[in-house]
């Protein structure tokens, strides 16, 4: 398979923040998003950023900004739809979704993903982390998504399918599951706490 896209998924209404444009805040100097994109860029081929609303605020990042092309903010779905329209586009076969607001995702994220679709026809993997039962925990805007299944899930989100795990799963998806030590890499950002915890985080690391 060819290295895949990457599209981070930055749609949300932010309703925890206050309404505050997530990616743009500030998270040691440097706003949230940038530490997204440090870490996914190097893992593929090109990246674009799934962003409803005034593209022009992302403009410093020279990224594709794709809006949901499904009205009334359903959901992280629309994201992957939108991200895998740009990818047809560009000739590609997959992309890779992350979301916006987890500044300490994997850097090995991309290879455990495409490891955990071998031998499938249409990979879609989702990022998983095991829990201390045995059990795991689904990160489902962390996947590996076939460009071949668009128009499939544009038909879902039309009768209205929103939850992602449940699409995926009736695709027949798998999970790639990643380890816990020395913290949750999938720590997302929700709430002002959020953002002091990310904070502290990368003033202990620093």
């Amino acid at each position: 398979m060819k290295q895949p896209l990457g599209v981070i998924l930055a749609g949300g209404l932010a309703s925890r923040m206050g309404g505050a444009d997530k990616p743009l805040l500030d998270l040691a100097g440097r706003p949230l998003l940038a530490h997204v994109v440090d870490r996914l860029e190097p893992q593929v081929a090109a990246l674009a950023l799934n962003a409803n609303g005034d593209p022009a605020r992302f403009a410093g990042y020279r990224l594709p900004v794709l809006a949901d092309s499904v009205a009334g903010h359903p959901g992280p779905l629309a994201g992957v739809l939108a991200g895998l329209d740009w990818a047809a586009g560009q000739g590609a076969q997959s992309i890779v979704t992350a979301a916006a607001d987890t500044p300490f995702l994997p850097c090995d994220l991309v290879p455990r993903l495409l490891l955990a679709g071998e031998g499938m026809a249409e990979p879609l993997v989702l990022a998983a982390t095991r829990r201390d039962d045995g059990g795991t925990d689904l990160h489902p805007t962390f996947g590996l998504w076939p460009v071949a299944l668009r128009e499939g899930l544009r038909a879902a989100l039309a009768r209205g399918v929103r939850k992602v795990r449940a699409w995926a799963d009736q695709q027949g998806a798998r999970q790639a599951v990643f380890g816990t030590v020395g913290g949750d890499p999938f720590f997302n950002v929700n709430t002002p706490g959020d953002l002091a915890r990310a904070r502290a985080i990368l003033n202990r690391a620093g």
